[in-house]
């Protein structure tokens, strides 16, 4: 009953954040969209088991806890203990005859459980007996020195200049900023693309030149390497969104596969990326992009450029001098600049002298029907048996219809009117002619402009932020011809969409916690001194990562301050509500203030180790094999993996922020509440009932404050 009230907004707090994550758009919203919503809905049951399931079981299980030394059997064989041995050993006994690996964890379980009764229990109560009175006596002590005097606005004032000092820090140490983490490749794809229309056996032998290349780099018998495979003409494409059965005879592609995380030896396979990128260099007639597997949604090329326009000649232009520009710059971090207009797309145009057609009667639908007809062939009829109908073909053969000769001398037969229909032929080169040109192999249009797209991938020792900014730098100094536009697109306007995203969130969730305290408070002074520590908690995750030089991740990194929002929110809640009741019992400021930090402090302390002991597995990587464990007794133990790059910012974001907002909570909520407190008498002028063992030199705040 106490806490029913702080339980229900304490929990609607950590869900508040969650709220805005749920409608998060794009390709990135789809991906992420399934961790607010298991939020929600398991933070929602949470609830339904704190005022339900949880007072049902005290009522049925817990008993009250001795402390007088009287107790029975901490150091004994008690009737208790003697029959649940009993009992563990029945059912080891049936466990073992299952399987080995169940009775071992049995026999786990009851060394725990010895463990405690002869061990723990006396850890626990001289624990709970001497040490932890003496901490919290302690911290009674601490906060009463920093509630007297002018300590108070000294400690608020300190914390503010903290804050922009993190702030500066960062600016300095400048940690990575990437849109979304990726770890090790577990496999590195070499694409290889040849001008449209290479035959798939020359493309073929360069991909075999390729892979020969690759195999050198990685070395022979490499274990760290599983397979490298080849795919030529199908399986090729560097987009992922084409599907495998698409026939490009141009295009080619080299994989490398490597073993799991835990079978290499704590060895990178990152350093391979930069290895082959430089060993497949110098292959004339192909283009060559060498890429690791995405992880995360999908998205362009780190360094993707749109150039857009509606005169096309001017766009080709525009474009060949762009990557011209940025080609003699030597942007550092650049692979390979690319672009994705093609205009060697090779073909045959056969050109029709209507003049001649037209006098001798053909018409250009027959000379068409016929070149169609012979290269792509007509269905003249059917085959038809008990099962099925199979069409019949009618086309020229295949030796003569890749010959131009053959095709120019095909003959044209028609109906000649003009001579009472006779059936009469022309051969083709009697009215036409052949020639040979390039022409494009398609034209890219966003939002009715035709663009044309530069990309490149990053090199691994640079931060795709930081190349972008280098080169957008260097765009500034080119000159734009009027008319065409050009800006940076792909990951980085994923990038751009997501954080603005995460910011608009932020400001929602903020709203919606500062309405869920308002309701409960009934004040506003009280929940701008909760929320302040949201902002303040931003000290510990900046200094964290700036002074580690970790990874900040846009996507990950977002959604980890979106999540401890709501953790520093509800552990001032507990304090700020227990003060609340205590003066609303009649206790005077400053003992409710202290007396409030004081019980307030276990639960606050337990919410956050749990939380950080909880989030230390994901950030570091632990992996534990459990069957194994209790099977062969080796748990297989490593640390690392696809897990902790995926998972690594959002963790160590919670632990860094958790661990600093802590202190806020235990210092600074008790500090804000004092001096919102004094600041509403000044202005009021009702002046609370006040406690002179507590305070002795009160009065020299409220003058300060005055």
């Amino acid at each position: 009953g106490e806490v029913f009230l702080p339980v229900l907004t304490g929990t609607l707090v950590v869900l508040a954040p969650f709220i805005p994550l749920a409608f998060w758009p794009g390709v990135i919203g789809k991906f992420m969209m399934y961790l607010p919503i298991t939020l929600i809905v398991a933070l929602l049951a949470s609830l339904l088991v704190a005022y339900i399931i949880n007072p049902v079981f005290a009522a049925d299980f817990m008993k009250p806890h001795h402390h007088d030394g009287h107790h029975d059997g901490s150091s004994k064989l008690t009737k208790g203990f003697k029959v649940t041995t009993i009992i563990f050993a029945g059912i080891a006994l049936v466990s073992y005859l299952i399987n080995v690996g169940l009775g071992n964890f049995v026999v786990l379980m009851y060394l725990l459980y010895a463990l405690h009764h002869f061990v723990l229990e006396k850890v626990i109560s001289a624990f709970q007996t001497k040490a932890w009175p003496r901490v919290q006596e302690t911290y009674r002590r601490l906060i009463t020195w920093c509630l007297t005097r002018y300590r108070p606005i000294y400690i608020a004032l300190s914390v503010v200049v903290l804050f922009i000092f993190s702030l500066v820090f960062t600016g300095i140490m400048k940690p990575p900023v990437v849109f979304f983490p990726s770890g090790d490749p577990n496999f590195i794809y070499a694409f290889i693309r040849m001008p449209i229309g290479t035959h798939q056996k020359v493309t073929d032998s360069v991909t075999q030149l390729v892979e020969n290349r690759v195999i050198q780099t990685l070395g022979a018998d490499n274990p760290m390497v599983e397979s490298v495979i080849s795919n030529v003409a199908i399986g090729a494409s560097e987009n992922p969104f084409d599907v495998g059965g698409v026939s490009s005879p141009h295009l080619g592609k080299v994989s490398v596969a490597f073993v799991k995380f835990a079978e290499r030896d704590g060895n990178s396979t990152k350093v391979f990326l930069d290895k082959i990128r430089e060993a497949v260099k110098g292959i004339k007639g192909a283009e060559i992009s060498v890429n690791q597997e995405q992880n995360g949604p999908p998205t362009g090329k780190p360094v993707n450029i749109d150039i857009a326009a509606d005169d096309f000649d001017l766009l080709v232009s525009t474009a060949n001098e762009v990557k011209r520009y940025l080609d003699q710059q030597q942007v550092p971090g650049v692979e390979e600049l690319k672009s994705d207009f093609q205009a060697d797309k090779p073909e045959i145009a056969i050109n029709i002298d209507r003049e001649k057609a037209n006098r001798e009667g053909i018409s250009t639908y027959a000379i068409g029907d016929a070149l169609n007809t012979a290269v792509y062939g007509r269905e003249i009829s059917k085959y038809r048996d008990e099962n099925d109908d199979y069409p019949i073909q009618l086309r020229i053969r295949e030796d003569q219809r890749n010959d131009v000769n053959t095709l120019m001398n095909t003959p044209i037969i028609y109906r000649d009117m003009a001579s009472g229909g006779v059936v009469r032929q022309v051969p083709l080169s009697a009215i036409a002619t052949a020639d040979y040109s390039n022409s494009y192999a398609g034209i890219k249009r966003i939002d009715q402009k035709r663009v044309i797209t530069l990309s490149s991938n990053v090199l691994g020792d640079y931060n795709a932020n930081e190349v972008v900014a280098d080169i957008q730098s260097r765009l500034n100094d080119f000159a734009t011809p009027d008319g065409v536009t050009i800006q940076m697109t792909g990951e980085q306007e994923d990038q751009k969409e997501t954080s603005s995203f995460l910011g608009l969130a932020f400001a929602l969730a903020f709203a919606l916690m500062f309405m869920i305290l308002v309701i409960q408070f009934n004040s506003v002074g009280k929940p701008v001194i909760i929320l302040s520590e949201i902002i303040f908690s931003l000290i510990g995750v900046l200094i964290g990562f700036s002074l580690f030089r970790m990874e900040i991740s846009i996507v990950m990194t977002g959604v980890g301050i979106m999540a401890l929002a709501g953790l520093v929110v509800r552990n001032g809640i507990l304090l700020v509500e227990f003060t609340e009741l205590l003066r609303s019992q009649g206790v005077p400021l400053y003992e409710a203030i202290i007396e409030a930090a004081r019980t307030r402090m276990t639960p606050v302390l337990l919410t956050t180790i749990a939380a950080t002991i909880g989030l230390i597995p994901l950030a570091v990587g632990l992996n534990i094999d459990f069957v194994t464990l209790f099977t062969e007794l080796n748990p297989h133990l490593y640390f690392g993996g696809d897990n902790v790059a995926f998972w690594g910012p959002l963790s160590w974001t919670m632990i860094f922020g958790l661990l600093f907002g802590t202190v806020l909570t235990l210092i600074l909520v008790p500090v804000m509440y004092l001096l919102v407190a004094k600041l509403k008498e000044r202005i009021t002028g009702i002046r609370p009932a006040v406690s002179s063992a507590v305070e002795p030199r009160g009065d020299v705040l409220d003058a300060g404050l005055r």
